[in-house]
């Protein structure tokens, strides 16, 4: 399994987030028509190679004409949707990007979706990091992103609302669950767009994870500091630990005073949240009252929101988390063609194993319904139909883990080698990471990747410390201010 590692020594933003990944080798021509098929006019996007606390780095800048609009979510959808040069995958994980940003500003204002709208993030060098993020994280086809624990810093900054503390409150909405380290830096570390990219693409929390290492990027901030480098680190390679096993997150409640009706639409809201696995199983409770246990299965990323949905559904009063690692067979989608046509199924294998294969039961009974057949003889033709093939699978499965099941075998990453990476970095480099940072970084690659820059999560930081690095190319033309 490919594997991105974000190295947060010095937080992360939007801009850091898509230099490391120039830097890492993710094609920078491509990124750019990307970025020129939003059809934002007159944005040049500058790499240059800096030097910080001794160390060679990347470093984006992004110059545009000043604007003064701020954006709503469905501006910047339509932006997205509307990009020709931005695959399937790539749009997906930009939109969902933007997607937590606008939870969490909506949650921190207390307002809805459709109402909120971005100051920072929605500025243009905002945009720009956030796809430019989502394409580069695509571009280099990792399978999971993981992330060292994440600094904030420490100080106050200016947003669009005033003066805040480090974390400001749309950082903070962003980086729950996410395990935070102090830095005694007196700057923000890390900004909404990187937090962002971390709550989209990153599945666990850790040192860096047993790999390969076939690149290295480094993606500089705007600021310097005294006694480090401002620097964010991404190793990218190969896992050497077999793919076979994972951790999830198991919550537990036990529920007296819940109707079936209430605890059903509880599990279906759970599973459309992105849950693993969702049971419940007859209890016996004090005092002789018959209960039910409510079991949760999900990534260790999706707690808050799961726990979230349980809290807000069942009024309980207390979930119990347990921390587990499971063994499991590898798996990916695949759609084999029978005489009574093309049905889905999943492909399942263990190191060394021939692999397994299993009928969807929803394309099974389309096809019986549409047929007019037991649905019983739709599982034996599908199982046939494999069974036929079974050698010439196993073989290319050795080979390259591309189980073509004689047809139509996708991968079950959210991968969609059209990659659904979201990640779209939307730093508002008027974020300039002033946690002493000018960064502004952007980072499910797990085939399910949604990654860019936008030092503004949302988050209406207008970071005017004004580190106005001024290189003044005044053309008409606005430099973001580089935080971090």
């Amino acid at each position: 399994m490919r594997i991105a590692y974000l190295d947060c020594v010095c937080g992360i933003s939007g801009d850091m987030t898509l230099a490391a990944l120039i830097d890492a080798g993710a094609d920078l021509e491509t990124i750019v028509r990307g970025i020129d098929s939003l059809g934002l006019p007159d944005v040049e996007l500058h790499v240059e190679t800096v030097v910080k606390g001794g160390f060679r780095a990347l470093q984006i800048e992004v110059e545009h004409p000043e604007q003064h609009a701020h954006r709503h979510l469905a501006d910047i959808t339509k932006l997205i949707e509307g990009a020709e040069e931005l695959t399937k995958s790539q749009k997906k994980l930009a939109l969902k990007i933007f997607q937590h940003i606008a939870e969490a500003e909506a949650r921190v204002h207390g307002t809805t979706l459709d109402k909120i709208h971005f100051h920072e993030v929605g500025a243009i060098d905002s945009i720009v990091d956030i796809v430019g993020a989502a394409i580069g994280f695509d571009l280099l086809g990792v399978d999971e992103v993981v992330s060292s624990p994440v600094p904030t810093g420490r100080g106050r900054i200016e947003i669009a609302h005033g003066i805040c503390p480090v974390p400001a409150p749309g950082t903070a909405e962003l980086l729950k669950g996410i395990p935070l380290v102090d830095l005694p830096v007196e700057a923000e570390l890390t900004t909404p767009t990187g937090a962002a990219i971390l709550r989209a693409l990153v599945t666990r929390y850790s040192a860096l994870p047993p790999m390969t290492v076939e690149a290295i990027g480094y993606g500089a901030g705007g600021r310097d500091f005294p006694d480090r480098a401002n620097l964010l680190r991404l190793f990218v390679g190969e896992s050497t630990t077999l793919p076979e096993s994972d951790e999830v997150i198991q919550l537990e409640t036990n529920l007296d005073d819940v109707s079936p009706e209430v605890i059903g639409y509880t599990k279906q809201k759970l599973f459309e949240a992105g849950a693993v696995e969702v049971f419940t199983t007859p209890i016996q409770m004090k005092k002789n009252r018959p209960g039910v246990l409510l079991s949760v299965l999900c990534r260790p990323s999706d707690m808050d929101q799961m726990e979230d949905i349980i809290f807000t559904e069942t009024a309980t009063f207390g979930i119990r988390r347990s921390l587990m690692q499971r063994s499991k067979r590898a798996r990916q989608s695949c759609v084999i063609e029978t005489p009574i046509g093309q049905l889905h199924g999943k492909l399942g294998w263990r190191h060394g194993e021939r692999p397994l294969f299993t009928p969807e039961f929803e394309s099974c009974a389309k096809i019986a319904s549409e047929r007019r057949i037991p649905i019983r003889e739709v599982y034996r033709t599908a199982e046939q139909a494999f069974a036929e093939h079974l050698d010439a699978v196993f073989e290319q499965h050795d080979h390259d883990h591309d189980h073509d099941c004689g047809d139509d075998c996708g991968h079950d990453h959210d991968h969609d080698h059209s990659h659904d990476h979201d990640h779209s970095h939307d730093h508002d480099h008027s974020h300039d990471h002033d946690g002493g940072h000018q960064h502004d970084h952007d980072h499910d690659h797990r085939h399910d990747h949604d990654h860019s820059h936008d030092h503004d999560g949302g988050h209406d930081h207008d970071h005017s410390h004004d580190h106005d690095h001024s290189h003044d190319h005044d053309h008409g033309k606005k430099k973001k201010k580089k935080k971090h």
